[in-house]
């Protein structure tokens, strides 16, 4: 069964849409572990649209679980990082225009960066893992660095329009993921993961951990955190050979 990361970011999304104090991420943070979170995940992005440092340093002090801080390999965000540090960083692209993550990092446009935000952070202590499309380049490059995990962005099989493209985005995670295990690496899958569509990714051979938000947080507006986060672990769970 893989382990459930629980991305609290757009519980943050909904404080700082009225610039005010609540709901906290903190407090999401608690119930959500009560539901069952193996990990907590958060984005500590550049422009602060969500997530905020306060937020960042209160969650390394209360999380139980494995604390999992998104972050660009800015040399600013890494040096949050080294004062925190969170039990696993994962390295993402980020641009300011975009609505969310669209697409893997492009380790191999960027690899100096990368290599040097990966170089520091394991030298910290801090566990790394990549976000990558599934890509065999691109996981290679990331074997290269030394890396601990690779979590492979699974939003085209999320966006997938029929069941015929939905099938071969599954393949296609399927092999990244085969890769990933051969070269010894943790092997992760998140992104525009949902309870409709959860199943089929949480039964990929090998995979370690999931990391969801969106869809969790927006159930948990209608039923609660804990709630929310105790049905998506049912459902990443189920074993369909008992």
């Amino acid at each position: 069964m893989p382990r459930l990361g629980v991305n609290i970011d757009h519980v943050a999304t909904i404080r700082q849409a009225r610039r005010t104090i609540e709901p906290d991420p903190v407090w999401a943070a608690v119930l959500a572990e009560l539901g069952g979170a193996d990990g907590i995940t958060l984005h500590l992005r550049e422009d602060r649209r969500h997530i905020q440092d306060r937020d960042l340093r209160l969650l390394r002090e209360t999380v139980q679980v494995k604390l999992n801080l998104e972050m660009a390999a800015s040399p600013e965000v890494t040096q949050i990082a080294l004062d925190v540090k969170p039990d696993q960083v994962t390295l993402v692209p980020e641009r300011r225009e975009e609505v969310t993550t669209e697409g893997g990092l492009d380790v191999l446009a960027h690899f100096a960066r990368v290599q040097e935000c990966v170089r520091t952070c394991l030298a910290s202590g801090i566990e790394v893992s990549l976000f990558l499309d599934p890509d065999p380049r691109q996981i290679e490059a990331a074997r290269s660095l030394g890396v601990q995990g690779v979590e492979l962005h699974t939003g085209k099989y999320a966006d997938a329009a029929s069941p015929a493209e939905r099938g071969r985005e599954l393949d296609a995670l399927r092999a990244a993921g085969q890769i990933v295990r051969e070269y010894g690496m943790l092997l992760h899958m998140g992104h525009g993961l949902t309870y409709r569509n959860v199943v089929p990714v949480a039964r990929i051979a090998g995979v370690a951990e999931l990391n969801i938000g969106h869809s969790i947080v927006s159930r948990a507006v209608l039923v609660g955190m804990t709630a929310a986060v105790r049905e998506m672990k049912e459902l990443i769970g189920n074993d369909p050979a008992a």
